[in-house]
């Protein structure tokens, strides 16, 4: 990892991620990365994981792209998926610190999700730190980049 982190997060949790995403918060404030926390800050709150998967995605669209994402829930599954659903957000679902290294490098993804049942604090904050530490610069996965950009935009092109 680099010594500065340039990136601006938005983060958010499903109710089974609070707790995870408060000790990633705190890795963020001891790195200096500034970040936007869009809830959940209870479990009593009544809302699911999509809503907070909406909530970061357009953070990240109001702020034109200059912001990325973390996500938590339970699995990491749920809120990839429904970040996945809007344009032009990359979310990648990280159990590793390989994984983070490659949604990074080799996919540009501009949400990483993880899932508090599934990864402990200390790993979750290994890949945090790893993703936040890194750039994608172009490389030999830029073609394949391309092709997602692509499908994409032919996918959404008839969608309102």
């Amino acid at each position: 990892m680099s010594d500065k982190v340039n990136k601006k997060i938005v983060i958010g949790a499903a109710a089974a991620g609070i707790e995870l995403k408060e000790t990633i918060k705190e890795l963020m404030d001891d790195l200096g990365v500034e970040y936007e926390d869009v809830g959940l800050n209870s479990a009593d709150e009544d809302v699911y994981y999509p809503t907070v998967s909406k909530r970061v995605a357009e953070k990240i669209i109001d702020s034109d792209y200059e912001k990325e994402g973390i996500i938590i829930c339970g699995t990491g599954i749920g809120v990839a998926i429904t970040a996945n659903k809007f344009p032009k957000i990359y979310a990648a679902q990280v159990y590793d610190c390989y994984g983070a290294e490659r949604a990074a490098l080799s996919n540009d993804a501009n949400v990483i999700t993880l899932g508090s049942r599934i990864t402990g604090p200390v790993l979750a904050q290994k890949i945090v730190k790893e993703w936040l530490g890194l750039e994608f610069k172009p490389s030999r996965s830029s073609k394949k980049l391309d092709e997602i950009y692509e499908i994409e935009a032919e996918n959404l092109k008839d969608l309102k």
